[in-house]
């Protein structure tokens, strides 16, 4: 029997009628009612809704230009003579008309660019390898054997590779933390940033009117926005903006500063810059879940410059489209969840919560039910809200819609604070390893460069050719306090990595796979 086929006939020996008649169903047709994937009838029907208003203006255009074409000399006569006599009515209406565009060409928010931005790369000699970094935690003295255990377990499972940097204080035995060497550090990481992004985008430091830094642990007097403004001599009424004590999520908020300050202040450039400052900031107690930032905090900083001017446009990578902010301070466990204390020993560190990975969940949960109807195509919308209608009404045991986000945008830059909060956010969100891909190789080259690491993603992604025009990102970062911040930027051209970016000498060994 032809396996192609999938019939078979049995027929008497001479050829006569036949005595019987077998038909067997190839395993090599499909069972089209199993094997029909929903995902594409899903996106059939996003379509669908997305385009409906455009289906339903089509034909009444149609009829439009079939009665418009069917008009004679007089008719348009009769038309310019009814407009004569009403000329009060028509001069009212242009008026209310004129107006009405004046006063919502005014009113309208003023559009956001991202011109460029540059994300700092430490010197080789600053680099920390997995065998190094707990050989100099062993010879410190400061830490016993369990503890040097837990942090063995933690850098194996925590997906960073072995190029990440630590501070120069840090590679000393025993180490030299002072106020001095974190001036260093933060004066590295900033001027190494700005510097680059000056180069790449031939902006004058006395252009920029608007500066906004933050970092959250490091905080000296004069400030580190006064550190920017001396160094590069920036003009006397520039509006400048420290921001302390607010988590790896501090860079959505510092960009949404700048956003406000742009809608205010016409025609001028405004810089945000994002950096953490871990020299005085290294824990050396025993204090476990103290130890754990030791392990993931790396060196890292990221300047960015924005712009409300509209000859930007044709030059600048994005636009900002949306920042959503969620804050669960109110809550006595978010707020106490990521906190700077003292262990028993009077040794200052940032302890974590063990309900950390909930509350971030619970802040996400906030955070998107708030960006979904900003983003969502109605289709999406109208699932989700039938799903509610149904489960309210019908059955409680029915499962919540989870929004398809991958509809809404085409990037995804998670903040890399952590393996598993890139593994969360994958599950839940329903993302693939490519979507994540981004997260998880920052992750892996640079290790957690706190509110920065979404600039180092978002510059991943631009290495690897995968920014085309049109495309919608997404920047999702959780800082202390708790909070969970958005950002949703568009892609104004097919956009190329800018000159040395920090993935300029290693892209091509990326992606790598991080050992589980």
């Amino acid at each position: 029997m032809d396996g192609g086929a999938g019939a078979q006939v049995n027929t008497a020996r001479g050829g006569a009628e036949p005595v019987g008649v077998q038909i067997q169903q190839s395993r090599r047709l499909p069972d089209f009612l199993q094997s029909v994937n929903l995902k594409y009838v899903k996106l059939g029907y996003h379509y669908l809704i997305s385009n409906l208003l455009t289906l339903c203006l089509i034909p009444v255009m149609a009829v439009i230009l079939i009665e418009a074409s069917q008009m004679n000399p007089d008719d348009i006569r009769h038309l310019w003579l009814h407009l004569k006599y009403n000329l009060v009515s028509v001069i009212i209406c242009s008026a209310v008309l004129v107006f009405g565009s004046t006063v919502y060409i005014m009113t309208r928010p003023r559009p956001v660019y991202l011109v460029d931005y540059s994300c700092y790369k430490a010197p080789d000699e600053l680099k920390a390898p997995y065998e190094r970094f707990m050989q100099h935690s062993r010879l410190t003295g400061d830490f016993d054997e369990s503890s040097l255990e837990f942090q063995r377990k933690i850098l194996e499972r925590s997906g960073l590779g072995d190029e990440t940097y630590v501070p120069e204080a840090m590679h000393y035995l025993p180490p030299q933390p002072s106020m001095q060497a974190a001036r260093e550090e933060a004066e590295q990481v900033m001027f190494g940033a700005l510097d680059n992004l000056f180069a790449n985008t031939s902006v004058k430091p006395k252009d920029i009117g608007v500066l906004v830094v933050n970092c959250s642990l490091f905080n000296p007097t004069p400030s580190l926005s006064a550190m920017i403004v001396n160094k590069y001599k920036l003009r006397g009424n520039i509006r400048s903006f420290n921001l302390g004590g607010m988590g790896c999520s501090a860079g959505v908020i510092a960009v949404d500063l700048a956003k406000d300050m742009l809608q205010v202040h016409r025609n001028t450039y405004a810089v945000v810059v994002s950096t953490e400052n871990i020299t005085q900031n290294w824990y050396f107690g025993n204090k476990k879940s103290m130890l754990i930032p030791n392990c993931l905090f790396r060196v890292g900083g990221a300047a960015v410059l924005l712009s409300n001017k509209s000859v930007d446009r044709r030059r600048a990578k994005y636009k900002l489209v949306h920042v959503v902010r969620t804050h669960r301070g109110a809550d006595d466990k978010a707020f106490r969840c990521v906190y700077q204390e003292q262990d028993g020993a009077g040794k200052t560190g940032v302890s974590l919560s063990k309900d950390l990975m909930a509350i971030a969940g619970g802040a996400l949960k906030t955070n998107i039910t708030t960006l979904g109807p900003l983003v969502l195509p109605i289709s999406e919308q109208l699932l989700f809200f039938a799903t509610l209608i149904i489960k309210k009404i019908c059955n409680k045991h029915v499962k919540p819609y989870i929004p398809d986000f991958k509809l809404a945008f085409d990037h995804f830059c998670i903040h890399a604070g952590g393996r598993a909060v890139i593994d969360e956010l994958e599950k839940n969100l329903q993302l693939t390893q490519v979507h994540v891909e981004a997260s998880r190789m920052t992750l892996h080259r640079f290790g957690n460069t706190s509110s920065s690491s979404i600039w180092y993603e978002l510059a991943y992604t631009e290495a690897k050719g995968r920014m085309r025009k049109g495309n919608k990102v997404w920047q999702i970062a959780f800082g202390s306090g708790f909070k969970c911040n958005s950002a949703v930027w568009q892609a104004l051209r097919n956009v190329k990595p800018s000159r040395n970016g920090p993935w300029e000498d290693c892209i091509d060994r990326y992606p790598v796979k991080v050992v589980s």
